[in-house]
């Protein structure tokens, strides 16, 4: 029987999907950006082969799908070559979304169990607030959020705040669901047994339904934390915002700058990425602190 392999059984597979992302990657680089570059030669008389065609399609300013390489020079540059206190720096901007979306997620994190508390313990809120909860998430967000900013700003409240609410608006929702589940997980019987120690409603929260939430709460937080962020860059769109990724992608639209705009997708990414992992070993540590393996 074979010995159990890292590289072989968790680092391959992705590797694999990954070399095959960048073939498709790049052969789609060439189908979308060869029509301009024959466009460009039969203006001016110049007869291309495909060797050419393919050599300009990875070189392209202004590219309808700019190359890999392109990404990671324009990454590069807009992050280790710009001062991070630069408008140009990617750094900067990602501070400025990130900033948004950390306040919009604290407050949707509050939120969301209060609410979520609020509904175990009162049956009137459980049959009156938890439709309203979930009919909430039926608004799409791009339509609400010019209103939400509007609205805010029309009372004198701009800044991060509009975004946040946004982040707020978008992230309470699968923790309330997330912590009404929790809260009511614990078995029938260790309830009734919580009676029979004579136990406050208060007692019961503290020493069975709040540890039993703990992993449900995570798992909401990895979900709300990453939806927070796209609130936050949503809310920027609107607003005509200059900072801020979501305002990097809008000046890209309006400049036909894709390399800038793929270049803010992937820095998106990989801040989503890098605060799912944060909330990732949050969640090891509290349960690993609890006896409770994740």
């Amino acid at each position: 029987m074979a010995q159990p392999s890292s590289f072989r059984d968790r680092i391959l597979p992705v590797l694999t999907i990954l070399l095959a992302i960048l073939v498709i990657w790049h052969v789609f680089v060439v189908y979308l950006n060869a029509p301009f570059i024959r466009d460009q030669a039969a203006r001016a008389n110049e007869a291309v082969t495909f060797a050419q065609i393919v050599e300009r399609s990875f070189a392209q300013e202004r590219p309808i799908l700019p190359a890999p390489h392109q990404i990671v020079a324009e990454l590069w540059d807009t992050t280790i070559n710009k001062a991070v206190t630069s408008k140009r720096s990617l750094v900067y901007h990602a501070w400025i979304t990130l900033s948004a979306t950390l306040m919009g997620f604290a407050m949707g994190t509050v939120l969301g169990i209060v609410l979520a508390i609020a509904i175990v313990h009162n049956r009137a809120m459980d049959k009156s607030l938890m439709p309203w909860v979930i009919a909430s998430q039926t608004i799409p967000i791009l339509a609400i959020a010019p209103m939400i900013i509007v609205v805010l700003n029309s009372i004198g409240v701009s800044g991060l705040m509009p975004k946040a609410l946004i982040s707020t608006y978008l992230s309470f929702f699968p923790i309330v669901v997330g912590m009404v589940k929790g809260l009511r997980s614990p078995d029938t019987l260790l309830i009734d047994l919580m009676h029979t120690y004579n136990a406050s409603q208060t007692q019961t929260f503290w020493k069975l339904r709040w540890p039993a939430s703990m992993p449900y709460l995570f798992t909401s937080l990895k979900v709300a934390i990453a939806i927070s962020l796209v609130g936050a860059i949503v809310g920027e769109l609107p607003t005509g915002a200059v900072a801020g990724l979501g305002a990097r992608l809008l000046s890209g639209s309006y400049y036909g700058q894709t390399i800038q705009i793929w270049a803010a997708l992937f820095m998106a990414a990989g801040l989503a990425a890098l605060l799912i992992s944060i909330v990732g070993m949050a969640h090891t540590r509290v349960l690993a602190r609890m006896g409770v393996k994740p």
